[in-house]
């Protein structure tokens, strides 16, 4: 990794960093009001507490640069640029959603922004996101693939293949090793027999480095450097970003594992409310700027909800659209095959 970290981004930018982070706290704050009023139906899995470790990744990428993720991927489609609208009706399972309600709150994937996905598979997204890496080798496109996932997913096996083949290849590609340091309920000392993950990734000769995920700064800069390394020098990398979230693994778990004073500990440490203490302190927003762009938040949020509850549910009719393709041959058995 570089000595020199990248400069800071520019006033337009952090204040954008900014919002993009409110956006996320938000409209998962919002998520909750819905699955609690029973317009959510399934799992229902939420970042609050993770937005620098979001957010500092999109940031430092090209618009174009593939990114996957795990389940918990409200966040990343959101920083990705995806309407709130279609958001928040996949989550409702509504028609208007951006997989036409069929994917909910796990399966979110915008094509049209590079997000090839949430997945409910833990771990299932990474060899898909080397396939990824390696199709822009074999493109020449100068994308970097992004993967994340977390310290639960980096005790499977196919982790340590997908290390290897990028290795091997010298594939473009960045592991985003998001580790919040609980599986479910399980705290990571009691899966793991190392709780640091990143060096699994040296002993496959890529780059690795630990960050602090609390920080968006220092998540992007991270970023920034893996993804130069990926891009300039074709070269994978590995990044672990030390963070927490601030709800249970999901809406149906009532979060009594872990100790009030644990939590309250990383609360203080809330990376909205750090962020903004840097904002005011460099003079790059006003509590008036703040104040406003809550409030454009809130309508953003409110806006969102309002379209996904008034859109169509998806018709039972149309449940197995999308599902099975078309065949491209009908001919039966041992006919010539003849392609449409």
């Amino acid at each position: 990794m570089s000595t020199s970290p990248p400069p800071g981004p520019p006033p337009v930018e952090m204040r954008e960093i900014f919002r993009t982070m409110t956006l996320i706290r938000r409209f998962e704050e919002r998520a909750a009001e819905e699955y609690m009023a029973g317009r959510i139906g399934g799992f229902l899995h939420l970042a609050i507490g993770e937005e620098a470790a979001i957010v500092g990744t999109v940031s430092a990428l090209r618009p174009d640069d593939p990114l996957t993720s795990t389940y918990r991927e409200h966040g990343q489609a959101l920083a990705r640029g995806t309407d709130p609208r279609a958001i928040m009706a996949e989550l409702l399972g509504r028609e208007t959603g951006i997989c036409r309600g069929r994917g909910g709150s796990m399966h979110l994937m915008d094509v049209q922004h590079a997000f090839y996905g949430g997945y409910g598979i833990v771990g299932g997204a990474v060899p898909l996101a080397l396939g990824l890496a390696w199709a822009a080798r074999y493109r020449e496109t100068d994308q970097v693939s992004v993967t994340m996932f977390g310290e639960g997913a980096a005790n499977q096996g196919v982790i340590s293949e997908c290390f290897n083949m990028a290795g091997l290849w010298d594939l473009p590609i960045v592991f985003l090793i998001l580790n919040n340091q609980y599986g479910m309920g399980t705290r990571v000392e009691r899966a793991a027999a190392m709780d640091d993950f990143y060096p699994r990734a040296v002993a496959y000769d890529i780059e690795s480095w630990k960050v602090d995920g609390m920080d968006v700064l220092a998540v992007r800069a991270a970023l920034s450097e893996a993804a130069r390394l990926a891009r300039e020098e074709q070269r994978p990398a590995c990044v672990e970003l030390l963070a927490y979230r601030y709800r249970g693994h999901s809406m149906s778990d009532p979060d009594t594992v872990r100790a009030a004073e644990e939590k309250e500990r990383w609360k203080a440490r809330d990376p909205l409310i750090t962020f903004e203490r840097v904002l005011l302190g460099e003079g790059i927003i006003d509590s008036a700027g703040v104040a406003a762009m809550h409030a454009e938040v809130d309508r953003v949020v409110d806006d969102a909800t309002a379209f996904a509850q008034e859109s169509p549910e998806v018709a039972i009719a149309d449940l197995a659209d999308d599902v099975y393709a078309e065949p491209w041959n009908d001919a039966p058995r041992g006919s010539a095959l003849v392609r449409p």
